[in-house]
């Protein structure tokens, strides 16, 4: 089968030196891919700024920002749609509005930004792409993580949710471990135990041939 993922996090400029930016290491995702390429199958792996090397991946497209990960999504997809398309990049939910082409000096006392929505690339993949293979997104949450990832497979239109609890150190953000809950379209739940991210990555990518 052929797999299209996407890893780590972007990067939204706010001048020259400066980015938002969040606390994803790239880890699950690329050890998604390499688990995919173990299994025997074909992997296509979009990937943001990481400090990592890169697997032996069929295709790979390096990006930075939200927007950059939309477009080559929306390209995949309509060129060489995939099988299976997983989201375990953590993508950024909003950008500065009005980057600076210089670099921000420090002469006010205070600084106020003004943010707008960056694209919703899991959101798209049914809605905008048109793509009808098996989608699988995660959700990184900090309360209430079942129900919100839950209600996230609803409305990404996804078959599987992978939720995982980030408010916890010793799991998930730059972590060799991680512990997720499984979130089916028909409400099943399986949860797993704590396991390291390589072994994580098997269990999903079978969960994803049956």
């Amino acid at each position: 089968m052929n797999f299209l993922i996407t890893a780590g996090p972007t990067r939204e400029p706010l001048d020259p030196v400066r980015y938002l930016s969040n606390r994803s290491s790239g880890k699950m995702g690329y050890a998604l891919a390499e688990a995919a390429l173990e299994l025997g199958h074909a992997v296509t792996l979009i990937s943001g700024p990481v400090a990592l090397k890169a697997p032996d991946v069929a295709v790979l497209h390096r990006i930075e920002t939200a927007q950059q990960m939309w477009e080559t999504m929306q390209h995949l997809i309509a060129t060489a749609p995939p099988d299976i398309a997983i989201c375990t990049a953590a993508v950024a939910d909003y950008r500065p509005k009005f980057p600076q082409f210089q670099k921000i000096k420090k002469d006010t006392e205070a600084l106020t930004l003004e943010l707008e929505r960056t694209p919703d690339i899991l959101g798209s993949m049914r809605s905008l792409f048109g793509y009808k293979g098996l989608l699988i997104g995660f959700a990184a949450e900090t309360e209430n993580f079942i129900p919100n990832a839950q209600s996230k497979l609803q409305r990404k239109g996804c078959d599987l949710i992978i939720a995982n609890d980030v408010s916890r150190t010793d799991i998930g953000f730059d972590s060799e471990s991680n512990q997720v809950t499984l979130c089916y379209a028909d409400g099943r739940l399986e949860e797993l135990p704590k396991l390291s991210k390589r072994e994580l990555a098997i269990i999903i990518i079978q969960r994803c041939q049956k």
